[in-house]
């Protein structure tokens, strides 16, 4: 049938991941740092993951595709959630912004993720949402001592960092975890993709 489906320009697509974690169908995965359409049937033609792309890289067209089947879709999240409670998506330890080194291989053409320690208990889908598919920096400014913004604008400058995402809770003092991720891109001088997501304190993505 002749239906409105997205596509997605991977010379465009920088590998950030956040078209995937937007999609709530599951139609969008991550593979050789590319986002892709996996099936015509899984994507419901909406568009969530249009406002999330920092590239520009999907747009809408009309073509030939298989219509929207619910049913499928269903059983492929069940089936992701099922899996994604079994699986941790962790590729690189340690974690704490403090422990990390300023330069580590696995910095190399990486989407970075800077996250308050307390984002990952209160939502529960993290590991699968925000962790896959990307290099984990975690911390807490009300915890620890000193500032983090003079390691993380080393981490920048001296990496080759693809994009940038920040989550913290809506609580005030995880603001001082995103203004040290803020400022440490601004010192580092590099223009790259970033993004900052809110975790409310029941579970729910604010924004």
């Amino acid at each position: 049938m002749l239906r409105r489906i997205i596509e997605i320009n991977e010379d465009k697509c920088n590998g950030c991941g956040a078209c995937a974690a937007a999609c709530h169908e599951g139609a969008i995965v991550m593979a050789d740092g590319k986002a892709k359409l996996i099936r015509d049937d899984y994507c419901d033609g909406l568009g969530d993951c249009l406002p999330t792309c920092p590239a520009d890289a999907i747009q809408f067209v009309e073509r030939e595709a298989a219509a929207y089947d619910e049913a499928a879709v269903k059983v492929h999240m069940e089936k992701n959630n099922e899996n994604s409670l079994r699986s941790s998506q962790l590729s690189q330890w340690p974690v704490q912004i403090k422990l990390v080194p300023i330069n580590a291989p696995y910095f190399e053409n990486a989407n970075l993720l800077i996250a308050a320690d307390c984002t990952a208990y209160a939502y529960g889908d993290f590991h699968n949402q925000f962790i896959r598919n990307r290099i984990t920096l975690v911390g807490c400014p009300k915890l620890d001592d000193g500032d983090y913004t003079e390691k993380l604008t080393e981490i920048i400058r001296n990496n080759n960092i693809k994009s940038l995402t920040i989550v913290r809770m809506e609580v005030p003092c995880c603001g001082g975890l995103e203004r040290a991720a803020k400022s440490a891109l601004e010192n580092s001088g590099k223009f790259i993709p970033w993004q900052v997501v809110t975790i409310s304190t029941d579970g729910r993505i604010l924004d």
